[in-house]
């Protein structure tokens, strides 16, 4: 059975403030009956509050109205992030008078209070979860959606998925893109070929190993799979595999299993804010311009459906290119925008392949438009030019 996702769009019909994003956000709570599920609740509301000069997050009218529906319903709430983030969080907006309720870092300052998930994958055996997330007993997950340059897409997954989770995870989760072998340096001994190789990169991704001259280190967050080095490498010396591009997918969906498994059923819903999409991750602490219309508001209890169909609306908007960063560019005009980006081995739709095969929910859904866009129907006559 397809899971609901509740969805409003940007755009609206009348000038009017009941046809709003923030308005449409109320009528997605009701639909998630989320003042009915918070009674007694202790509930992390999980946001990226940015850091640096950015200003393209979740605007705090949006958060302050979830923090309020939170009380009514007789909950708890606090809005939580990783600690950094939150030290600076009222310099974008984010305070308690603001919002309505307490910023905390998620694991703690300094990050010293977690829990360990033992879960084997590539590299990593254990997983830190956040304290303030285990020990909450509702979850919120309340995301901006936005591209990535590790995965080329990030919304409700990733925002739990690196979150809550402490940074020696967060780190251990990048590194598992390098776990599977690239670099053969046997095949390349010659140190003048490896500066070649270096140098055909336009994105600075290919780099000398600081720990082994011989090596090549891939930067896999700048590189969009454009084939450069490969037309200079000796055959056999590097790879460019899409194991290690959906390395960093598949233990985003595990930790993400993991953080949702702190909770009992039924106690996390997931709402993703499409506007402003910037071509990488809010925690770059600046904003570009969006490269993506802005889209609208989802919400659903089902983490896999809300990204499926953020990702599947978000597909039938146009890349505006004229607004990429001019040290980024495309060189595949096939798929979703942001594989067209970010390269065709950063897939966005992998990290729901991998949340559905980990049982967290179906990417078969139904979008349910909580106050659709009325449609005008103008009189069939032209207009009379103004004398």
């Amino acid at each position: 059975m397809p899971s609901p996702v509740y969805f409003g769009s940007a755009r609206q019909c009348r000038l009017e403030a009941k046809e709003t994003l923030p308005a449409k956000l109320d009528l997605i709570l009701e639909r998630l009956r989320v003042r009915e599920r918070v009674k007694d609740e202790i509930v992390a509301i999980k946001m990226h509050v940015g850091n640096n000069i950015g200003y393209s997050t979740v605007h705090p009218v949006f958060v302050r109205k979830i923090v309020q529906a939170v009380k009514e319903g007789g909950g708890k709430p606090f809005v939580t992030d990783v600690h950094w983030d939150v030290n600076g969080a009222e310099e974008r907006g984010y305070s308690s008078e603001k919002l309505g309720g307490h910023v905390y870092p998620a694991a703690g300052l300094g990050e010293k209070y977690f829990y360990t998930h033992t879960r084997p994958f590539k590299n990593i055996q254990e997983w830190g979860v956040a304290g303030m997330i285990q020990d909450a007993t509702f979850l919120i997950n309340l995301a901006h959606v936005k591209g990535h340059p590790s995965c080329g897409f990030g919304a409700a997954f990733k925002n739990i998925a690196l979150g809550c989770m402490i940074g020696k995870t967060r780190s251990a989760m990048h590194d598992t893109m390098h776990y599977d072998r690239y670099w053969f340096a046997e095949n390349c001994p010659d140190a003048e070929t490896r500066q070649r190789i270096i140098a055909t990169c336009p994105h600075k991704a290919i780099v000398e190993d600081k720990n082994k001259p011989d090596e090549l280190h891939l930067h896999f967050e700048q590189c969009n799979q454009c084939g450069r080095c490969l037309q200079v490498a000796p055959p056999g010396s590097l790879k460019i595999d899409p194991v290690n591009f959906h390395a960093f997918q598949e233990a985003c969906a595990i930790s993400a299993s993991i953080v949702l498994s702190t909770f009992a059923p039924g106690k996390a819903i997931h709402i993703s804010l499409a506007t402003h999409i910037t071509p990488v991750c809010d925690c770059f602490g600046f904003t570009s311009m969006p490269i993506l219309r802005d889209v609208g508001i989802f919400g659903s209890d089902d983490i896999v459906a809300i990204d499926q169909a953020v990702l599947d609306v978000s597909a039938r908007e146009r890349l505006i290119e004229e607004n990429i960063p001019t040290s980024m560019e495309v060189h595949t005009r096939e798929g979703h925008p942001f594989r067209q980006l970010h390269g065709p081995l950063k897939d966005p739709y992998k990290v729901v392949e991998y949340g559905e095969q980990l049982g967290l929910g179906s990417r078969a859904y139904e979008l349910i438009d909580v106050l659709p866009v009325e449609e005008i129907t103008r009189a069939p006559i032209g207009y009379v030019p103004a004398q």
